[in-house]
């Protein structure tokens, strides 16, 4: 997946021009309930203005806090002005980048905004990969890492007609052994699959089931 796939578009974004006040944006942010407003020169993205740089601007000033909130634009506090994505990286890339930081612009060759990329988007989207939100089974087991074996998986899953709600890997390395979750839908018949799983080589680590 893209970050373009997860993108929210310009149109549904909130945003603040630069000669917006701290007044005007702290409102914003506190009617939308949120944390960030990429900020722009017309179309073009300057930067991203959030609750934590206004309160940090505010208390390296001297100024008291109403002149301060009304004569202090959001171009004056803006970060990121640099840091900003163009819709063709992967959305996993972008998860260290949001760590700390609540949205990131995504732009056009010339800098244009075309929308944004948050961090709850970027978390909801690795919940649906787990299947986080969904009822089921989920089973934990390693393979030996050779050719073939998540073939073999679908296969068994197959012929216990199993409906898998996510299927996620990990140690993807060197080692010989990769570890798999699968999340499946509850049936009577978890005892006989993962019986046959343990048959072909799937050594089970767990078995939990997620209301």
């Amino acid at each position: 997946m893209f970050v373009k796939n997860i993108m929210i578009p310009k149109h549904e974004c909130f945003t603040a021009q630069e000669n917006t006040s701290l007044k005007e944006a702290l409102e914003s942010l506190e009617k939308h309930q949120i944390d960030g407003l990429p900020v722009l020169s017309g179309d073009r993205y300057v930067g991203v203005a959030t609750r934590y740089s206004i309160y940090e601007s505010y208390f390296k000033s001297d100024k008291q806090k109403d002149q301060y909130l009304t004569s202090t634009y959001v171009k004056d506090i803006a970060t990121h002005h640099d840091k900003f994505l163009e819709g063709g990286e992967l959305f996993e890339k972008t998860l260290l980048d949001l760590k700390d930081f609540p949205l990131l612009a995504v732009v056009d060759a010339n800098k244009n905004f075309l929308g944004v990329v948050t961090r709850s988007d970027v978390i909801s989207s690795f919940e649906s990969a787990f299947g986080v939100n969904r009822p089921g089974v989920r089973i934990a087991f390693t393979s030996v890492e050779t050719e073939g074996r998540i073939a073999r998986l679908s296969e068994i899953a197959h012929q216990f007609h199993e409906h898998i709600i996510s299927l996620v890997t990990f140690d993807e390395t060197d080692k010989l052994v990769r570890r798999i979750v699968m999340k499946i839908e509850k049936k009577d018949n978890i005892d006989r699959f993962t019986k046959k799983l343990e048959e072909h080589g799937f050594r089970i680590l767990s078995i939990q089931e997620d209301l």
